[in-house]
């Protein structure tokens, strides 16, 4: 996990913000997608019921 260096702050209606180096959120946003991936993953092996066809025959099906 990557240290984070946020600064909080609040706009003049004092709602709370967070703002952080461009670097730092952009490690946040990468991380986040690489767990979004690890749970798409999880799901679809979670659903897998091993029947599996040819690219050939998946491309056909997807022009009918």
């Amino acid at each position: 996990m990557h240290t984070l260096s946020p600064q909080f702050i609040k706009d003049t209606a004092g709602r709370k913000m967070v703002v952080l180096p461009e670097k730092d959120y952009k490690k946040l946003i990468e991380e986040l997608d690489d767990l979004e991936d690890i749970r798409l993953y999880d799901l679809a092996k979670k659903e897998d019921t091993g029947v599996r066809i040819s690219f050939a025959d998946y491309k056909k099906s997807r022009k009918k």
